[in-house]
């Protein structure tokens, strides 16, 4: 039986991810407070568990699992972290998508482009011959970003970095402060908006309303608006330093930076594991019998290295065609910021190795343990050494 946990203490992250696979594409395993639990890891079983109505990603439609409890979220806090747009099924996600995509446009993102390059321009002309590639530029770019479009004022980034770094922290104490302070601090961001609204995406979801009158209630807003702020950052990061890594340690040449991220999301994405699903009936998934009131945990980071899909999966092709990974996920779940990630990492890459074209590692990678893919530093040169 394989365990999620595994993620938490495997030498080999890659190695542990492809091996839940072999127990086939559906298998027994456990969560990481040990409870039962469905692993699915090859990928039209992932595609069938996104997108079959068969399949909850409401959490209060079981009673298998206190997820609360098993990653140390408080009760206070809980249905702030646990309710996000992820984690409603239709209707209630129908709505709330319809509210947020109103404000989260295309357009929207489009018009961060030149912001985006100017971010970027003015980070790469501030760096040393040899530095931290997360501290110095992978973390402050989306920071930057997502503050921006957000209205989050930039005094007061520091203080709610800490925060989400507790998030992803092991200890249970600091996943408590964490979330307690991000709440808290949103509920306050969001009265501010209302007393003076601004041009930014926090404002105009406070404003939005439907032609009925619907609108986002508070625990939505401060919900999505920490869902939007983490995800907005937090994945990007790890997007980007991911992708500066894998391009220096094997020593690859991008000619089509567009290609090559998306393979880079297949490959090493930092979205590894899906938000839990639940079944509201028996299903039979890939031949396997899976009862009534079951959780049931898609391995993205499995499912984009089946064979069945894809070909030579295990080899990092930045030309790779057909490259429908799971990287934002899949259905009507599918990541509402994954064009802004695209972006970032697309302009964050080709900035960086057309400014330094000789950049090099200049020491190894720092890991950060948990649940999460997530660098925590990676020391490079803008030259080779002489």
């Amino acid at each position: 039986m394989s365990e999620i946990a595994g993620l938490l203490t495997a030498p080999d992250r890659d190695a542990y991810l492809t091996g839940l696979a072999e127990d086939g594409p559906v298998s027994r395993g456990t969560y990481v407070d040990g409870t039962p639990i469905w692993l699915v890891t090859g990928y039209p079983e992932s595609v069938t568990v996104l997108t079959d109505p068969r399949f909850s990603s409401d959490i209060t439609k079981q009673r298998k699992i206190d997820l609360a409890a098993a990653i140390g979220l408080p009760e206070d806090v809980a249905p702030y972290l646990l309710h996000t747009l992820g984690a409603y099924d239709p209707p209630d996600h129908t709505r709330l998508r319809r509210l947020v995509s109103r404000e989260f446009t295309a357009r929207r993102v489009e018009r961060l482009r030149p912001r985006i390059q100017e971010i970027t321009d003015a980070l790469l002309a501030g760096l040393p011959e040899e530095f931290d590639l997360i501290e110095r530029y992978a973390y402050p770019l989306p920071i930057e970003v997502i503050c921006e479009l957000l209205g989050v004022p930039a005094g007061d980034r520091d203080t709610w970095r800490t925060w989400t770094a507790g998030l992803g922290a092991p200890d249970l104490d600091r996943i408590a402060e964490g979330a307690r302070g991000l709440v808290g601090y949103m509920r306050d961001l969001i009265a501010a908006k209302r007393r003076a609204p601004g041009d930014d995406l926090l404002s105009g979801l406070v404003k939005v309303r439907e032609d009925d009158g619907d609108r986002l209630s508070d625990e939505e807003l401060i919900s999505l608006s920490i869902s939007i702020l983490i995800a907005g950052h937090e994945t990007t990061v790890g997007l980007i330093s991911q992708s500066v890594r894998l391009i220096l340690t094997r020593g690859l040449r991008i000619d089509d930076v567009e290609a090559a991220v998306e393979e880079f999301l297949r490959f090493s994405g930092p979205a590894e594991i899906a938000v839990m699903r639940y079944t509201l009936e028996p299903v039979d998934l890939g031949g396997t019998a899976i009862p009534a009131g079951e959780a049931v945990q898609v391995v993205y980071a499995a499912a984009n290295r089946d064979p069945r899909r894809f070909d030579r999966p295990g080899l990092l092709d930045p030309h790779r065609p057909d490259n429908a990974h799971l990287g934002f996920g899949h259905g009507i779940h599918y990541c509402l910021g994954a064009a802004l990630a695209r972006a970032e990492a697309q302009i964050a890459l080709t900035g960086l190795f057309d400014r330094f074209p000789g950049l090099t590692l200049a020491g190894e990678a720092g890991w950060q343990p948990g649940m999460k893919r997530a660098l925590t530093g990676l020391p490079v040169r803008t030259s080779p050494p002489a």
